[in-house]
């Protein structure tokens, strides 16, 4: 099995090692675990797509721990914008990442070619811990493989790793606080673009820098048809094993299938379930955003033939959530 270390000063230290010989290292943020690689080391950043059979066409998110770190990352003067800086100042370090044109030093896989870069400073302090003890900027992707369920706990991490995939040892930093991947932000064009919904709603961001747009979840041309211009923008992804239907407001529940999964909102079924999982009893949002991949990942486990998943508010981090169900929906080939 994988190395699973608990985050003290040696291991990160192990781990900053590790990195710096090209290796991968699994991690903790405060949104999911990251699998990270030396940012401007390609041969590293293809090691990253091996181990998670990610698409090469598929842009990774580049991990920094000061903003010093962002000026040799992105083209001159690309973050000395008056937006740029007001999204620094509400939402750095935190799950915003923003997108802005790149420089020459970031190795065209990281970013699949696109002449933009993706930029973040998590929060969690063994993210920030690791990157300054590594003493440079860490390409993570989650830790999970592609299009898969994504990871909030260590042990999320190891069962979805064997041995051989090439990571040389997991930082465990605990259960992730957030629970749901970073909002992306392209601020590359003349007006901003979300690309991605999560761990900041866009109405936060947009009571701090006025409308934006929503990006096309493919709008980026190639010779071989669509592209994303951002991690988590295909229609089928975060997505279980474990066939899920997602439920409208108004939609009776079916009762077909000898074993069924319900992921709740604020409680269970009328009917019986051999599992059930509740998001957040109490209707909080950001809690049913924490739980939301933990929740799948136990009725992942659990031998069901259908997931039925029930429907959250669009408001806030609600809007994250649906977007993770509605694409897991997708990609486990129900929707």
């Amino acid at each position: 099995m994988i190395p699973l270390l608990p985050a003290t000063p040696q291991s990160l230290l192990q781990a900053a090692s590790e990195l710096q010989a090209g290796r991968l290292v699994a991690f903790p943020t405060e949104t999911v675990y990251g699998l990270g690689a030396k940012a401007t080391d390609a041969l590293a950043l293809a090691k990253v797509f091996e181990a998670k059979r990610r698409p090469f066409f598929d842009p990774l998110i580049i991990h920094i721990a000061d903003r010093e770190s962002m000026a040799p990352l992105v083209a001159p003067s690309a973050a000395a914008g008056a937006r740029v800086k007001l999204l620094m100042d509400r939402f750095w370090p935190g799950p915003l990442t923003l997108v802005l044109p790149k420089s020459d030093a970031v190795p065209d896989l990281a970013t699949s070619g696109l002449p933009t870069v993706a930029l973040r400073m998590p929060s969690h302090p063994v993210a920030l811990a690791l990157i300054r003890a590594a003493g440079f900027p860490i390409a993570a992707p989650s830790a999970n493989p592609f299009g898969r369920l994504s990871p909030t706990c260590a042990e999320h991490v190891r069962s979805a790793f064997a041995e051989g995939d090439g990571i040389s040892l997991i930082l465990d930093g605990g259960p992730c606080e957030v629970g749901v991947e970073s909002t992306i932000l392209s601020l590359a064009g003349v007006t901003p673009m979300l690309l991605r919904e999560g761990g900041i709603p866009r109405s936060e961001i947009e009571a701090l820098i006025g409308p934006v747009e929503i990006g096309a979840a493919s709008a980026a041309a190639s010779a071989s048809g669509p592209r994303p211009l951002a991690p988590g923008q295909l229609e089928g992804h975060y997505a279980p094993r474990t066939r899920l239907k997602l439920l409208t407001h108004t939609e009776t529940l079916p009762l077909a299938g000898s074993r069924l999964g319900y992921l709740g909102f604020r409680g269970g079924p009328r009917e019986p379930h051999a599992a059930v999982e509740i998001l957040s009893p109490d209707g909080d949002l950001r809690a049913a955003a924490a739980n939301l991949f933990a929740c799948l990942h136990r009725l992942d486990r659990a031998g069901l033939d259908l997931i039925y998943a029930e429907p959250v508010p669009e408001t806030g981090l609600g809007v994250a959530i649906m977007d993770r169900l509605r694409k897991a929906a997708t990609g486990s080939g129900i929707e």
